[in-house]
């Protein structure tokens, strides 16, 4: 079986936070510089990828009484995996995501796969899909992260970016209102370029 759709799902078509807008909060939060945007990234994906396998695999056995309960308990033990493997390995980047970590668990992008997808498919598309749109979400938050991180702090990954230039970065844009700002244009953007690839599909449609 070609499980390729459900690969890419998550990078353009279903990307979950510029074309399904979810997981605000942590997207918001933890942009500010690429190194969190990574971090943060790659958690949820870990804990997507594994939660998604194991509801795949336990789906037939749940109650549908209780299955949301179920789900956030295969999902807990998934974030606090992720926690503890940051504390041991990653101390310094688990202290930069501070609360977001734990809250990993409430992220309705993880509760939605499971929902929709997991709890409905085999394993093998379900791990598919939630590899999918962890990168998806790995990848937009590293995208909005370095674009905060350049203009607000003048660096990348702490390196300087425009070193040996004369530069006048702005602060606002690793604050809050930079955060919104960023993601408000970049979401724009995006939509240009959906509704850009509709009208021409319609257009050749109609040929």
């Amino acid at each position: 079986m070609n499980f390729l759709p459900q690969l890419i799902n998550g990078f353009i078509r279903e990307n979950p936070v510029f074309v399904l807008v979810l997981g605000m909060c942590p997207t918001l939060a933890t942009t500010s510089s690429l190194e969190k945007a990574i971090g943060m990234g790659l958690a949820t994906t870990f804990v997507l990828v594994g939660s998604n396998l194991i509801i795949s695999l336990i789906k037939k056995f749940i109650p549908d009484e209780v299955r949301i309960p179920i789900f956030i308990v295969v999902i807990a033990t998934f974030v606090t995996l992720v926690k503890l493997i940051m504390a041991a390995y990653f101390p310094d980047l688990k202290a930069a995501l501070g609360i977001f970590l734990p809250l990993i668990v409430v992220n309705c992008i993880i509760m939605a796969r499971a929902e929709a997808f997991a709890s409905k498919n085999g394993i093998l598309a379900s791990t598919a899909d939630g590899f999918g749109m962890g990168i998806g979400f790995t990848l937009s938050l590293s995208l909005l992260g370095s674009i905060r991180e350049i203009l607000g702090s003048g660096s990348l990954l702490g390196i300087p970016f425009f070193e040996g230039v004369d530069v006048y970065t702005q602060t606002i844009f690793i604050l809050a209102p930079g955060g919104f700002l960023t993601l408000g244009l970049l979401m724009g953007f995006f939509n240009y370029l959906a509704l850009r690839k509709y009208a021409k599909a319609g257009g050749n449609a109609g040929k």
